[in-house]
């Protein structure tokens, strides 16, 4: 993510204006991810967020040029509240199971507030050439954060891990947490508890196969997966 505010790239000076115009984005923010909640994405119009955020459409528009952008606001803002709740854990914490199982279990947790939203918009966000899709340019900031979240988990793990392996883990734990993030959206039961439980599956076993990875006799196959990891991404 560019900067350390909740929308990327943006420079905040330290006046009252700059600090009215602050203001201003947040209103427009949750008023466009109240109606995306209410309304669905694709029936929320940016003349009807303005409406209800009580500015101009043209003051809209100054902000955010599109619902897009509003979105990826979102995918800014949810980053770093992510960010700040895995602070202490990746700050205290050295085994790398418990790394990730708290890392993934941040994620759920400040990401409850939208799950309604994300219900409504997920199937935007899975068309593959969709700006709001997490592999399109547009989150390529938002995208590199998250991957930063999990180089943090491996970078401070005190466990023993294939050299190669930990220069390419970091985006394979965050495509794994992509599949953690579609069974969040269909799940239903109280308080996510079976994303939850997905998590308590899921970790130990990524936890045992990178565990593995060291080791002599499956140092080839290491290779192999980290080759073809790479040749997949050219």
């Amino acid at each position: 993510m560019k900067g350390s505010g909740p929308y990327s790239g943006h420079v905040v000076e330290s006046t009252p204006r700059a600090r009215g115009g602050e203001k201003t984005r947040e209103v427009i923010v949750e008023t466009a991810l109240r109606l995306f909640r209410e309304r669905g994405y694709e029936a929320t119009t940016m003349r009807a967020i303005a409406a209800e955020a009580g500015v101009s459409v043209g003051n809209a528009y100054y902000y955010f040029a599109s619902k897009e952008q509003l979105v990826q606001a979102y995918y800014d803002r949810a980053q770093c509240e992510h960010e700040a709740a895995c602070r202490d854990l990746l700050a205290t914490e050295r085994r790398f199971a418990a790394r990730l199982s708290g890392v993934l279990r941040a994620w759920v947790q400040v990401s409850e507030p939208y799950h309604g939203f994300a219900v409504k918009f997920f199937k935007h966000a899975s068309e593959p050439s969709n700006p709001l899709s997490p592999f399109s340019g547009e989150s390529t900031p938002a995208r590199e954060a998250a991957i930063g979240i999990y180089r943090q988990v491996v970078e401070g793990s005190a466990d023993r891990i294939d050299a190669e392996l930990r220069e390419e883990l970091p985006e394979l734990l965050w495509l794994s947490s992509l599949g953690v993030v579609l069974f969040w959206v269909h799940d239903t039961s109280p308080g996510c508890e079976r994303t939850y439980r997905l998590i308590e599956v899921m970790v130990p076993l990524i936890d045992r196969l990178v565990g593995l990875s060291h080791l002599p006799g499956l140092r080839g196959v290491t290779k192999d997966f980290i080759t073809a990891m790479r040749e997949l991404r050219t």
